[in-house]
């Protein structure tokens, strides 16, 4: 009971925003669960064991191919940078949604007729798209938060606004876990076009109950006419704190990234490809649910009792044991925990104590160094470990030698730890001024 008060403390005239913004994020997570398993499931089964992707003499199945789609995210990150920060200059919190959500929308309506015959178009354009839209969604929702939410208020709101998200996990991936046979990847191109819809109209009535206002004074930084792909990194690089998070954002990617390969690994060498689909939708279902009960009962009691850091330090513990574990036993389920307890706790605590460390910042720095390091920095990580994961499989190709990527997460983790630690405590003295006035 201690717990879900702690969850619960909303006040009465937070409440309408903090329900819109729960709503909002509800939606944008529902859509990734969504689209996730059917891109992935269209994506691996194209390039299967008689129809590899061929790159010259070099011929990569579904796992490994993907580890090539994760590269070309990183390009794709890179323009999407450049937009946002572009955009970011002259619209903020509920503008952009509109803009994102638009596009969003009507990119979706192109796939319906794309899908219906897998191609190379079509498989690699809705996997890098998926990737895309969540890179897009989250950080604008993000600097919406970020820049509506009081640094002293973010540990009683933020556990019950980002609850939305990990709701929308779980009833993202509980409908594509009971549906995903029932319904053609035509259908939930359209449905999610729906839900994009609804979630701009949710972001234009937040905008109408904004809970704080940064102060006017807070203009553009020096430079702001410049390069817009570069003006986030700029920002970035003059910040001890701001390159913590980085550390936070970019170790985290590697790792997942090598967790999910495993995982991915995993599910190819365990079972058909007829079975691969509905384990990915199970899986996702799965993590989901654990996410959602992280999220009301320990989220904000850790964040209000412990604090920022003690939140920002349970998901690399969790990464450290379990990769440990697969690394003894690489079985189908410890490789498919893999990914549950990797998505579970970063949809829920991890993300939570994140995003809190944005809100001592200045608005450029919510806006633009935030895009830089969600858009750029996460897809340059994840490069870096697909290009490990390929080596490893163009040096042994076989399963067996997937345990050992562990080796390199174990590594990774520790350091991981030390920028968590660090961040956590300068959050601690860049909000302390904050928290006692509020007392």
């Amino acid at each position: 009971m201690t717990a879900l008060k702690a969850f619960l403390n909303v006040r009465r005239s937070e409440a309408p925003f903090a329900a819109l913004m729960f709503l909002y994020f509800f939606l944008v997570i529902t859509v990734f669960w969504i689209l996730k398993p059917v891109k992935k499931a269209l994506f691996v089964g194209y390039y299967g064991e008689d129809t590899p992707l061929a790159l010259g003499s070099w011929l990569l199945t579904g796992a490994e191919a993907e580890q090539l789609a994760k590269v070309a995210n990183m390009v794709v990150a890179f323009g999407a940078v450049a937009v946002f920060t572009a955009l970011a200059r002259r619209l903020h919190r509920q503008q952009l949604t509109y803009v994102f959500a638009g596009f969003s929308a009507l990119v979706l309506l192109a796939f319906v007729p794309l899908v219906r015959q897998p191609s190379d178009l079509s498989v690699w354009s809705l996997y890098l798209f998926g990737d895309l839209f969540n890179t897009l969604m989250v950080a604008t929702f993000f600097a919406f938060l970020n820049d509506s939410v009081a640094p002293e208020h973010t540990k009683r709101l933020y556990g019950p606004i980002i609850l939305g998200g990990v709701a929308g996990g779980a009833f993202g991936s509980l409908v594509v876990a009971v549906n995903y046979k029932a319904l053609s990847a035509e259908a939930w191109m359209l449905i999610c076009a729906g839900l994009v819809v609804v979630i701009a109209l949710a972001a234009q009535q937040a905008g109408r109950r904004i809970l704080h206002r940064a102060p006017a004074a807070e203009g553009q930084a020096p430079g702001a006419r410049g390069s817009a792909a570069l003006e986030g990194a700029r920002l970035v690089f003059r910040s001890r704190y701001l390159l913590a998070i980085v550390a936070i954002v970019g170790l985290y990617e590697i790792v997942s990234t090598i967790l999910d390969y495993q995982f991915t690994a995993s599910v190819v060498h365990y079972l058909d490809e007829g079975e691969r689909g509905q384990h990915f939708a199970t899986v996702g279902f799965v993590l989901n649910g654990l996410a959602l009960a992280v999220q009301i009962f320990l989220t904000s009691a850790v964040m209000s009792r412990l604090g920022v850091r003690a939140a920002l330090l349970i998901m690399p513990v969790v990464v450290l044991g379990n990769s440990g574990l697969f690394l003894v036993l690489p079985l189908l389920w410890i490789g498919s925990f893999l990914s549950i307890s990797d998505n579970a706790l970063n949809y829920s605590i991890n993300q939570s104590a994140r995003e809190s460390l944005y809100t001592p910042t200045t608005r450029d720095e919510k806006y633009k160094a935030k895009a830089f390091i969600d858009m750029f920095v996460q897809r340059f990580a994840k490069s870096i470990a697909v290009g490990v994961n390929l080596a490893l499989a163009a040096v042994f190709g076989t399963f067996g030698a997937v345990r050992w990527l562990s080796l390199i997460a174990i590594a990774l983790v520790a350091v991981w730890l030390v920028a968590a630690s660090y961040a956590g405590r300068r959050f601690q003295a860049l909000t302390g001024s904050a928290r006692a006035k509020e007392s």
